[in-house]
């Protein structure tokens, strides 16, 4: 359960600043106020990574760098679009990283890496498909809804979509991690009696 909340934890602080600007956006409707939070977020954490001397991950510098150009340009020109459109930019970009090999060993732990590193590497690909898909969702919904909606549809099916898939990658990767460290105890334990 530790190390399931250890990923849970970093992939929540990945998606902080979008997470603030998402609720912000749908409760207070204010579209400037929701960029600025989502933008003042991003650039504490990177802050504050950067003050405690943390290594500070590619896509945490391409989220904030994309969080606080978009927001720029939508406080500047008070078209909501630029917002709108840039998840899609994240999750292509975010998608071609993930279809690199060992991307996804910061979230697992140790043993995971050792026991089911196909499984990883799979399902780094189902990832990258995901944020493929999700931006050409994000594509068709941006240029059809207004801002609220289209927040609204987008923070369902971005959280949904990812807590889904984590919690089936999790169950997965534990359940064949499992049945593999017992098959490679078993003839050690067989042959030691």
């Amino acid at each position: 359960m530790n190390h399931f909340m250890q990923s849970a934890r970093l992939l929540i602080s990945d998606l902080a600043s979008t997470l603030l600007f998402l609720a912000v956006l749908l409760i207070t409707k204010d579209l400037i106020l929701a960029v600025a939070l989502g933008v003042g977020l991003g650039v504490i954490q990177i802050g504050w990574l950067m003050a405690r001397r943390k290594p500070i991950d590619t896509m945490q510098w391409l989220s904030i760098g994309l969080v606080v150009v978009s927001g720029a340009a939508t406080m500047l020109t008070s078209d909501a679009r630029f917002v709108m459109l840039k998840p899609t930019v994240i999750y292509c970009i975010v998608g071609a990283y993930m279809l690199r090999p060992g991307w996804m060993n910061r979230y697992l732990p140790p043993i995971a890496v050792a026991t089911v590193p196909d499984l990883a590497y799979l399902f780094g690909f189902i990832w990258a498909g995901l944020m493929f898909g999700s931006a050409a969702l994000n594509i068709a919904l941006a240029l059809t809804l207004d801002p609220v909606t289209w927040s609204a549809t987008m923070s369902i099916w971005g959280i949904v979509s990812k807590v889904a898939l984590f919690l089936i990658q999790y169950a997965t990767m534990r359940a064949i991690g499992v049945r593999r460290g017992r098959a490679a105890t078993s003839p050690r334990t067989a042959a030691s009696t």
